[in-house]
């Protein structure tokens, strides 16, 4: 048993490894993993390691991007960090690594009030006036189409059925595919999986 749960210790090490997460403690949740000699650390690893350098439909930068939004999120800085960096090697720059930041922002913003509204399904609320400035939508830096896509992720790990459909509809209108939103989806759930370990 000991030998299994040194396999799965160095698989996790190699994990935290392949994120460059610099100074990282091993939190209570990967220590349970490890201890356990869980087989899911191998499949945590395998997806992460699919979702950030084997998609088909998205390239790393878009990957590593995505992955920034969903740290951001989530409120992981070490993973806040590590996409950072990763993204700039790849290419990324300031202005895109902020609309990230401000589109995560946004979305938190009208995740709320949007599924509030659905929730509610009343008139009123319904025909006011949203009132929530969102001029950063209208020239992206990142573009239009991964604007959308990267609102669609957040949006759906937030929860919100409206922005979700939204952002889909939107998505696909500016020359996305369904297979680029599915595999987008996937990223972002990957990403929001890992985080629930490494916190």
């Amino acid at each position: 048993m000991s030998e299994i749960v040194a396999i799965q210790n160095e698989t996790l090490n190699n994990l935290v490894n392949d994120l460059q997460l610099q100074g990282y403690e091993p939190s209570a949740n990967m220590e349970t993993l490890a201890n356990a000699a869980s087989r899911y650390i191998k499949d945590l690893k395998i997806n992460v390691s699919n979702a950030l350098n084997n998609t088909q439909y998205l390239n790393r930068k878009e990957a590593l991007l995505l992955g920034l939004a969903v740290a951001i999120n989530e409120k992981f800085d070490l993973l806040k960090q590590s996409f950072t960096n990763q993204a700039k090697e790849e290419g990324a720059g300031e202005a895109e690594i902020a609309e990230i930041t401000a589109i995560t922002s946004l979305m938190n913003t009208n995740n709320v009030f949007y599924r509030f509204r659905h929730f509610m399904q009343k008139d009123f609320y319904n025909n006011q006036p949203a009132g929530i400035k969102m001029s950063v939508m209208m020239n992206p830096v990142l573009g239009k189409e991964f604007f959308e896509l990267v609102s669609l992720v957040i949006s759906a790990i937030n929860g919100c059925e409206m922005c979700v459909s939204s952002h889909e509809q939107s998505v696909l209108q500016h020359g996305s595919s369904e297979a680029r939103v599915f595999e987008a989806v996937k990223t972002g759930a990957i990403i929001k999986g890992l985080i629930t370990v490494l916190s």
